[in-house]
């Protein structure tokens, strides 16, 4: 509660404060770097959007959790603290939009082709739209990629899970995912991941490369697996009632530059991962391996059940429809 009510206080101010003489300020939190492809397209989304409308709004952009961490960023946007988020997909599911697990559960996607079949057309859009009752506005998707995983012991077999502390989202599908395979799941703040891993309170995680890169993690992981098991996107989010609020012409201003922001960040997001990739590779601290063929056919059947088991949860219908748009 006590949280509850600083959240409050600021949101009072920022009212007042946005609808000064002076520009309209757009806060813009997120919990990862300035260099991964959101923290980019963040930055990118402040250049576009202060030019587009002339000054008129003004865009703040506070990275790696320097305002809020995960559990607190969607409570905060819903107060009005913050204006704007860019939170994982898996954010949702606490929040009573489960739908939106569908896009944790593993091996959903056989491609980027597929998943954007999935976020750019009807199933996407529908799934933004279930945020309004929220008090949330959605307006994108962002991209970032498709997961590995990482321990200090090599994880190439489903077995080799058995034990293992692993770090995840707030995710009853990631949850799901770990135990299927033999691992422990454990909840923790993105921001807290390093020290977690450096401490051994968790033995490994899974993160798309960039985010890996940046927040360090490989100096903590002696084994990364190109497993490309899961996805991890963003929705890029605003506080309904603020972006109701907008003057139309600055709204509509606003809407071009995300889209723009969007185009960017899906032109980089593979691009900064493969980098990332790379760049571990050559600390020579983490060792990276590619399953067989073989080893990879044992993940997807140790996985794959996790789809049915949460047909109750998100939806047997969606998970269908999805598993349709993306062409499997």
């Amino acid at each position: 509660m006590q949280l509850k009510a600083i959240l409050v206080a600021l949101a009072a101010t920022a009212g007042i404060n946005a609808w000064a003489q002076g520009p309209i300020v757009i806060k813009f939190s997120h919990v990862v770097a300035t260099d991964t492809p959101k923290g980019q397209a963040a930055e990118r989304f402040k250049v576009l959007a202060e030019k587009s409308t002339r000054g008129r709004v003004k865009v703040e952009v506070y990275p790696n959790s320097q305002l809020y961490k995960d559990k607190e960023e969607l409570e905060a946007l819903q107060l009005g603290a913050v204006q704007m988020l860019a939170p994982s997909l898996a954010k949702f599911g606490p929040l009573g939009v489960k739908e939106f697990e569908a896009f944790d559960l593993p091996y959903i996607f056989p491609s980027k082709a597929a998943l954007y079949r999935v976020t750019e057309g009807p199933i996407g859009k529908e799934l933004l739209r279930k945020l309004s009752p929220k008090g949330i506005t959605g307006l994108a998707y962002w991209d970032n990629g498709f997961k590995v995983m990482s321990a200090n012991k090599p994880l190439h077999t489903p077995a080799d899970f058995r034990g293992q502390k692993m770090r995840i989202q707030a995710s009853k599908v990631l949850d799901a995912q770990m135990r299927a395979l033999g691992a422990i799941p454990q909840v923790l703040a993105f921001s807290e991941v390093y020290q977690a891993l450096q401490a051994g309170v968790v033995d490994g995680t899974e993160n798309p490369p960039s985010n890996m890169y940046t927040q360090k993690m490989h100096e903590v992981q002696k084994h990364v697996t190109m497993s490309n098991h899961g996805y991890l996107g963003y929705a890029v989010i605003v506080n309904k009632k603020f972006w109701d609020g907008l003057p139309a012409d600055v709204r509509g201003q606003l809407e071009r530059a995300m889209r723009d922001a969007t185009t960017y960040e899906k032109a980089i997001a593979q691009r900064d991962n493969d980098l990332a990739m790379e760049a571990i590779r050559k600390t020579g601290k983490t060792t990276i391996y590619k399953l067989t063929p073989q080893e990879q056919a044992a993940w997807r059947k140790a996985l794959l059940p996790v789809h049915r088991q949460m047909e109750g949860r998100i939806g047997k219908e969606l998970i269908d429809a999805i598993t349709r748009a993306a062409g499997k």
